[in-house]
């Protein structure tokens, strides 16, 4: 399968349209019309509704395999490169809004080498590092202790734990529950949230309290902490942190806390080693708890 014939379905598909995907993809319309034609008839059966374009059911199927299959592709592609290339001089890191540790950011002190960090949203990081476009990755959330981060399968080895540390529950200044000594997430379950990337999800907090409400009472598209922070204040809505950004009452229960994990390609550069070094990192080990966490 063609992974350009396949890459102009998968737009044509999004975008609902020959002409739109022609003007993103940067062809003519004759072309992709063409192009798509030559796919379906290597399949041998329609992928693509006409008026109005929308996927057939074997399209439909098609799109499932296909995002997989182009990112192998890119990570393929990368990987030669690197492989290809000569003394590396540049790092390219991407990690989520809260992976960015203080030990994090010492093992990115590299001597002559030039880093670049970016941020990006937490399923992006694996898909960034597996397609090649950043060396390394770094990516947060939460689990029971000691258990992985559930991450998009996207071929790359799994992350490796470099961090652990307890949650807290952020609260408004004079709220009633300020002055305990520990919260359940399930007791909070009818209090307003906030919604934004560098929190943990509304989503999340109810798979992991095991409980539906957990209402959205602000939502913030941006991953500024303290921006965060200042919302929470302001009693725009509750929201869970680890405990080495900011003060607020300890999570008890459930049993999670906030996990970063380390993510880098199929074959790990020098410089990606260093870093793992830095971090103590050694293959098939996975370092203790950054803070402890409290019983």
């Amino acid at each position: 399968m063609d992974p350009h014939l396949l890459r102009t379905f998968v737009t044509v598909a999004h975008r609902r349209s020959f002409s739109a995907a022609a003007e993103e993809l940067g062809y003519t319309q004759s072309a992709v019309s063409q192009q798509i034609a030559t796919l379906e008839a290597d399949f041998g059966l329609a992928l693509l509704q006409r008026r109005p374009v929308t996927p057939t059911r074997a399209g439909e199927r098609l799109l499932e395999h296909a995002g997989p299959l182009l990112l192998r592709h890119r990570a393929a592609r990368a990987d030669v490169l690197r492989a290809a290339a000569g003394p590396i001089e540049r790092l390219t890191v991407v990690a989520s809004p809260l992976a960015c540790t203080p030990a994090v950011a010492r093992s990115l002190l590299l001597e002559r080498l030039t880093v670049t960090l970016c941020t990006a949203g937490r399923e992006s990081v694996a898909e960034q590092v597996a397609s090649g476009t950043a060396d390394l990755g770094f990516v947060d959330g939460i689990a029971a202790p000691s258990d992985p981060l559930r991450l998009p399968d996207v071929g790359s080895p799994p992350g490796v734990g470099v961090a652990e540390e307890e949650l807290v529950v952020i609260l408004p200044g004079g709220h009633p529950l300020s002055g305990r000594r520990g919260l359940a997430l399930a007791d909070l379950a009818d209090a307003l949230w906030l919604q934004a990337p560098a929190a943990v999800s509304v989503e999340r907090l109810r798979e992991v309290a095991g409980v539906d409400g957990f209402r959205v009472g602000f939502r913030y598209g941006g991953e500024d902490l303290h921006t965060v922070l200042n919302l929470a204040a302001a009693g725009h809505g509750l929201t869970l942190l680890p405990s080495s950004v900011a003060a607020g009452v300890p999570l008890i229960a459930p049993r999670v806390v906030h996990r970063v994990e380390m993510l880098h390609g199929p074959h790990a550069s020098g410089p990606v080693r260093a870093v793992a070094d830095r971090l103590g990192w050694r293959p098939g080990g996975v370092l203790p708890p950054a803070v402890p966490v409290q019983d």
